[in-house]
């Protein structure tokens, strides 16, 4: 309870601030925001857009250290905090390519244009949506849990490719405004801790989602052998 009023107010701190901050110029005063040139007011998606990114490639990477893990040990909760980690990955990767398609409406005029970056994540998208399916195919509890593992592993390997990797060496439309050729952030202070704050604020609600959805899912989990020892019983 604690935690979720926390986020509670910590997200809609941000989201205020984020969305009410002016944008000028020439930022003269500690609550200024710098135009980004190509992005102007537009630019404010990237408080939401990145951390839904971000979120992504931390589930995706939790669901394939709880794989390897649940190879190493067979605990069944570690096959639950695999795939609990993959679908919530999977939805912020959803929320990623429905932003990137607004930022990307009012950029270049349309939603979708098959650039680097969207089909990058459209491949994730796919990825882990099999990764469902197989999990959805598989009744033997033991061997569903052992091919997810595997396959969670595979994602989890390619992911870095599909998200940072190929967008990269093919050219792109996709806006690099914040980082320039030496590395340098395009952000003042202000606009800086907003989107450190949205990024800490966004990575401590993957994690409540994530452990509500590991008790929810060993609860069940629990009920259902309970049920199933009654019947043999």
């Amino acid at each position: 309870m604690g935690l979720r009023l926390f986020l509670g107010i910590w997200l809609s701190i941000v989201i205020i601030l984020g969305l009410s901050l002016p944008m000028v110029a020439q930022p003269l005063h500690w609550y200024d925001l710098p135009v980004i040139p190509g992005l102007e007011d537009k630019a404010r998606i990237i408080f939401f857009h990145v951390p839904t990114a971000w979120l992504s490639v931390l589930a995706f990477l939790s669901a394939l250290f709880y794989g390897i893990r649940y190879l190493r040990k067979k605990d069944h909760l570690d096959d639950i905090r695999s795939a609990s980690a993959a679908g919530i990955g999977l939805m912020f990767c959803l929320l990623a390519t429905v932003t990137g398609a607004i930022w990307a409406k009012f950029s270049w005029g349309t939603y979708w244009n098959w650039d680097p970056r969207q089909t990058s994540i459209f491949v994730l998208l796919l990825i882990y949506g099999a990764y469902f399916a197989l999990r959805s195919a598989v009744e033997n509890e033991e061997k569903r849990a052992a091919l997810s593992a595997v396959y969670a592993i595979i994602a989890g390997v390619t992911m870095p490719f599909f998200m940072f990797i190929m967008p990269r060496i093919i050219s792109s439309l996709h806006p690099e405004p914040l980082i320039n050729a030496q590395g340098k952030v395009h952000m003042n202070t202000t606009m800086l801790m907003v989107f450190l704050a949205s990024l800490a604020g966004f990575t401590g609600l993957y994690y409540w989602i994530w452990s509500l959805q590991v008790r929810a899912q060993r609860l069940l989990s629990d009920s259902t052998q309970s049920q199933g020892g009654h019947e043999r019983g």
